[in-house]
């Protein structure tokens, strides 16, 4: 069965190469015919005319974007991708394993991860998939990935909680534009903000947890070890620093002009991410585009779109791109490895069977 698996993981790898570059053909033939009569040049159109189109149009979205605001978007992608790596290493921090695990080599597996995670959506197959292979390649058992692709998971939620929780206690007006989209946000400000009290009141029970040093919880031989002060101080830090990173894309790349401020796009950008996220919609196509033309409704609707493409472009499509060699060459270099180890055991086995009979 290992020998079978063996060749089945780069089977695993190139399919999803495939995949994300069919998924990333179709989200940007989206991006390009938001317009009824492009989509219909798109859909007429063969493969080569089709790629022009969509180059023209989506630089023409580009073009309305400042080269000021493209460096700080640039920038806060940086930035987010960074505590994206943070996070798997307060993961590998936590279950003792970050010893002989190079940043270098987390950063790049993190990068992989999230890339793919991002795009096609199912993040815990995607995402927990390329950590498997990456760091069992490192000498962690299958659950101790696990462990990490979870406390990864919980660390991204935990940041959520947090500023989602400061914005409705700060903003909580921000849900009052959605009752366009939805009657459940029909809730009047004072009940908005009650409800970022009660997410800010699990982030301190949380914490508290820590400090009284929660027992591990155990089925059978399997430990679940509550984070400790250190683990719960470093994921403060990182999970606000990868989601404010992130909604950062968003805010510069917004023109001065009715742009509601920081705060207002960090929420927008917490609830239709999280959206998105839920209903595993691939990059929030559509989710997003309602919940920010909903919540800025004096930001004009092509400045809005404009926006939402370079957040696109920089913090989902550019790393699917650069992700995709990354995984084909390091599949490459397991079934090197595979081969090397096969043949070094025949060669072993067969000067053995060479060896004269001890008498």
């Amino acid at each position: 069965m290992k020998k079978y698996l063996d060749y089945l993981w780069p089977i695993i790898g190139l399919v999803a190469v495939v995949w994300s570059v069919d998924l990333l053909w179709e989200k940007l033939k989206t991006e390009a015919g938001t317009d009824a009569a492009i989509q219909a040049l798109l859909e007429q159109g063969n493969l080569w005319d089709n790629i022009k189109i969509v180059a023209i149009r989506i630089g023409q979205k580009i073009g309305l974007i400042s080269p000021d605001a493209f460096l700080h978007a640039a920038l806060a992608t940086l930035v987010a991708y960074a505590a994206l790596a943070w996070y798997d290493r307060i993961a590998l921090i936590h279950i003792g394993k970050e010893k002989g695990i190079s940043w270098p080599y987390i950063s790049l597996c993190s990068f992989v991860t999230y890339a793919l995670s991002h795009n096609i959506g199912a993040s815990v197959f995607s995402g927990g998939m390329v950590r498997f292979r990456a760091y069992t390649a490192k000498g962690l058992t299958a659950a101790e990935v696990a462990v990490l692709v979870a406390l990864c998971s919980f660390t991204f939620a935990f940041g959520t909680i947090l500023l989602l929780g400061l914005v409705l206690v700060i903003e909580p007006e921000i849900l009052r534009p959605l009752t366009r989209l939805s009657t459940r946000f029909a809730i009047g400000d004072q009940t908005a903000r009650l409800i970022g009290f009660g997410m800010l009141g699990f982030v301190v029970l949380y914490t508290l947890g820590s400090w009284l040093k929660f027992k591990p919880f155990k089925i059978g031989k399997f430990e679940l070890i509550y984070p400790r002060l250190p683990i719960v101080a470093r994921q403060y830090l990182a999970a606000p620093l990868e989601l404010a990173g992130a909604a950062g894309i968003i805010y510069f790349a917004l023109p001065d002009q009715g742009n509601p401020g920081f705060m207002i796009v960090l929420g927008a950008f917490l609830l239709s991410f999280s959206a998105g996220l839920l209903s595993q919609v691939p990059g929030g196509v559509g989710v997003m585009e309602a919940v920010f033309l909903a919540v800025m409704p004096g930001v004009p609707a092509p400045a809005v779109f404009a926006a939402l493409l370079i957040w696109r472009l920089f913090y989902l499509i550019l790393p699917l791109v650069v992700s995709l060699p990354v995984v084909l060459a390091f599949e490459r270099s397991q079934l090197k490895k595979h081969k090397l180890a096969v043949a070094v055991a025949q060669a072993d086995a067969k000067a053995r069977s060479a060896d004269p009979p001890i008498v």
